[in-house]
């Protein structure tokens, strides 16, 4: 057998799940004694926490639409939520009843709501629904490496060989469990591992004899050696936990709330100074075929139960963080591998549908709602489903080139298929000033550019992107069709770079709008309008909000 087989297939099946104070710890690597290899990641102490919905979340009933609420009522009107209990974020839009933590995050620009998203041809099955998610793939398509695997795969070459290293002395991954998501497998690899208590203390199995120079012996020496890199690791976990105790009152009592307790033990390992890139955190129950509502109030039952658990673990880690000085370092993402039906069952529950809606809570966000409320048909049937707005990949190139720092070539290796090009504007989900700066020099664009926004036409807010290939004084305005002014978005000292900027349409009317990019003194030969003068680059494109 290749050792890239038996690295897939004979570790996580050998590499026994050690006990630690009766919870499973598991990772999977070679021992950094093999090789000394010098990572080359980007240098950053950024966190990305990963939270995993499964069963497919009622996204209709979770942000709720508003304005759609008449053709709502004849398309579920036995688990619809009474509209003067939503928790409103606007006029238009708000969230479930049970979301008051989401809906106090969202008040202070700490909540960033994105609607409809989904891909092309979506998959009903709970399944190869979660692992297209996971993984990155098309409908038609299998990938046997995580998205975020394939991410770190690129910041740290060579894994698990060299590592635990200086520049990386702890893991670069870590699920809040006892398994080791498919999202963090690498090409060859899980690039993660998988832990529950981090502060209890164990004793690995070893051996003193030397294994037989023979196919076999040699695997027993790999095994081994991922013994002494979980141990290394561990070790590290449990210091990182021991020096920090968690500081919000607003976690639920442990063991009420195992979403809330799974984020309790990510704050003190974030806080504790470990330099792990990413974590994974889950919360099942979303497959609401029935009861998902109580029959006399609709605003409490199954799903209510859930989405409040979200909601509270999510805003008492936001709260610890803060306490802990931590929140600057980390954004949230929730995903469901898909959204449900329009139409409600007779069941009082919904079936397995297209988009869904995604939070990505922090201190950094560009808090808002991203995307526009879905149209419900007065008359939904039982097949209706949701228009999609965004590729979920997309949404992940927004996290990896903006928080992280990942190049365009970077991105396109990483989330690229058949179906998504990854080179398509990133959607403002990071507050501009947390954009991530790293950027080689081969990555500084080599021409002014404004490029048109996306989505066009938009509703109620859109992404615009320009290139600098220097810095320099940076306006962009944005004008309706009468020439008047409507919006100053940028006007700054900015460096050489891409850079992002989300325009809100809200308050305007429907119509066409011009935005203007102006770069003072560029030498650069570059498209000019009308007024431009000497040595400006001057750009301007049309925008179209529908309302």
């Amino acid at each position: 057998m290749k050792r890239r087989e038996f690295l897939r297939f004979a570790a996580p099946a050998s590499t026994l799940p050690f006990l630690v104070g009766g919870f499973s710890l598991r990772a999977y690597g070679r021992s950094p004694f093999l090789e000394a290899l010098v990572a080359t990641a980007t240098e950053t102490n950024r966190v990305l926490v990963l939270v995993q919905l499964n069963g497919g979340n009622d996204g209709l009933n979770t942000v709720i639409p508003l304005d759609q609420y008449s053709a709502l009522s004849n398309a579920r009107a036995n688990i619809l939520i009474d509209s003067a209990k939503v928790l409103k974020l606007s006029d238009r839009t708000g969230l479930h009843p049970a979301m008051t933590g989401m809906q106090a995050l969202y008040n202070n620009g700490r909540l960033v709501v994105l609607q409809g998203v989904s891909y092309p041809t979506p998959n009903f099955s709970h399944f190869r629904a979660t692992d297209i998610w996971l993984t990155g793939a098309d409908y038609n398509q299998t990938k046997t490496s995580g998205w975020l695997g394939r991410y770190l795969d690129a910041e740290f070459p060579g894994f698990p060989t060299g590592y635990p290293s200086t520049a990386m002395p702890d893991p670069l991954a870590i699920q809040i469990g006892s398994l080791v998501s498919p999202g963090l497998q690498g090409s060859s690899v899980s690039m993660g591992m998988a832990i529950v208590d981090p502060n209890a203390s164990y004793i690995l199995p070893g051996g003193s004899d030397t294994p037989p120079n023979t196919p076999a012996g040699h695997e027993l020496t790999f095994v081994r050696q991922v013994a002494e890199q979980t141990q290394v690791y561990s070790g590290a976990v449990k210091a990182a936990s021991a020096k920090v105790t968690n500081k919000s009152t607003l976690y639920p009592t442990a063991g009420q709330n195992s979403l809330a307790d799974q984020l309790k033990v990510v704050a003190r390992l974030v806080a504790g100074g470990l330099k792990t890139r990413v974590y994974v955190v889950n919360l099942g129950g979303f497959d609401t075929h029935s009861a998902q509502v109580d029959s006399a109030t609709h605003e409490t039952g199954g799903h209510a139960t859930l989405l409040g658990r979200v909601s509270a673990a999510i805003a008492a880690f936001q709260d610890d963080l803060a306490l802990l000085g931590a929140d600057d370092r980390v954004i949230g993402l929730t995903f469901s591998e898909f959204g449900r039906r329009i139409k409600s069952n007779a069941s009082a529950g919904t079936d397995h549908g297209t988009s869904v809606p995604m939070f990505v809570f922090g201190k950094n966000v560009n808090g808002g709602i991203i995307g526009s409320n879905p149209v419900i048909p007065a008359n939904a049937t039982a097949n209706d489903n949701l228009t999609m707005q965004f590729d979920f990949r997309q949404v992940y190139a927004s996290i990896v080139r903006d928080w992280f720092g990942a190049s365009p070539d970077e991105l396109q290796n990483i989330l690229a298929t058949p179906l998504y090009n990854a080179s398509q504007p990133t959607l403002g989900i990071i507050a501009p000033s947390a954009v991530s700066g790293v950027r080689t020099a081969a990555n500084v664009p080599k021409e002014f550019a404004l490029y048109q926004n996306y989505p066009n036409p938009f509703n109620p807010s859109t992404v615009i992107r320009y290139d600098l290939p220097r810095g320099g004084r940076v306006s962009l305005e944005v004008f309706n069709a009468a020439g008047q002014r409507v919006g100053v978005l940028v006007n700054a000292e900015q460096t050489a770079g891409t850079h992002e900027v989300r325009f809100e349409g809200a308050g305007l009317s429907s119509g066409a709008y011009f935005y203007r990019l102006q770069v003072r003194g560029s030498d650069i030969a570059s498209p000019r309008d009308s007024k431009s003068g000497g040595g400006d680059f001057v750009q301007t494109r049309k925008a179209v909000l529908v309302r």
